[in-house]
C-alpha cells in the first residue's frame, strides 16, 4: 500500500477531512491523494498558491512573514498549512514551498524546500534539500509530506495513548 492510500483510509477511518497548500508542487500531492479510490470521502480541498500574492489572499499568508522570511521559508509553509486548515475546514493538511529550480530564487538553493503538516492545529515543518531535475524534486516533496503527515498522526495517537 502506498503512502496516499494509507493516509487516505486512516482519515476515512477517523472521519476526518484533509486539504492541501502546495506550491512548488502545484498540484502533485492533491492529485496523488485523488487517485486513491474512497478519497472523496476525506479529501475537500487543494489549493495551488504558486505566487506570493495567492498565499497571501488565498491562505492568510502575512506579507510580514514573506517580507522576513521569503516565500520560501518554514514560516510560509506553516502558515500555509494553518490557512488550509482554517479556508477548508480540514483536520489535516500538508502544505509545500520551495525551490525546484532551475535557478537559485530570493537567494534560495535549488532543492530547498519546506513542507508543513497541521494536525488540529498542531504544525510541523520540515526542512529538506532535494537534489535531481525539477519533476524529481517535485517528487520527492509529495513522497515526504505524505510520510511526514502519517508520522505527525502516529505521534498524536501515541500521545493520546492508543
Amino acid at each position: 500500500m502506498g503512502k496516499a492510500e494509507e493516509l487516505i483510509n486512516i482519515l476515512i477511518d477517523k472521519g476526518w477531512y484533509v486539504a492541501t497548500a502546495e506550491s512548488l508542487t502545484g498540484g502533485m500531492l492533491a492529485s496523488e491523494l485523488v487517485s486513491v479510490p474512497g478519497a472523496s470521502n476525506t479529501f475537500v480541498e487543494g489549493f495551488v498558491a504558486y505566487s506570493i500574492r495567492a498565499k497571501e489572499d488565498t491562505l492568510g499568508v502575512e506579507y510580514d512573514t514573506i517580507e522576513q522570511f521569503g516565500s520560501v521559508s518554514a514560516e510560509t509553509a506553516s502558515e500555509m498549512a494553518c490557512g488550509a486548515l482554517r479556508a477548508a475546514g480540514a483536520h489535516v493538511t500538508m502544505a509545500t514551498t520551495g525551490n525546484a529550480g532551475p535557478e537559485p530564487s530570493e537567494d534560495k538553493p535549488v532543492g530547498l524546500v519546506y513542507t508543513a503538516v497541521d494536525v488540529l492545529g498542531e504544525v510541523t515543518v520540515t526542512e529538506h534539500h532535494f537534489s535531481g531535475d525539477r519533476t524529481a524534486i517535485r517528487e520527492q516533496t509529495v513522497k515526504a509530506v505524505l510520510e511526514e503527515c502519517l508520522w505527525a498522526l502516529e505521534q498524536r495517537q501515541a500521545k493520546q495513548g492508543g
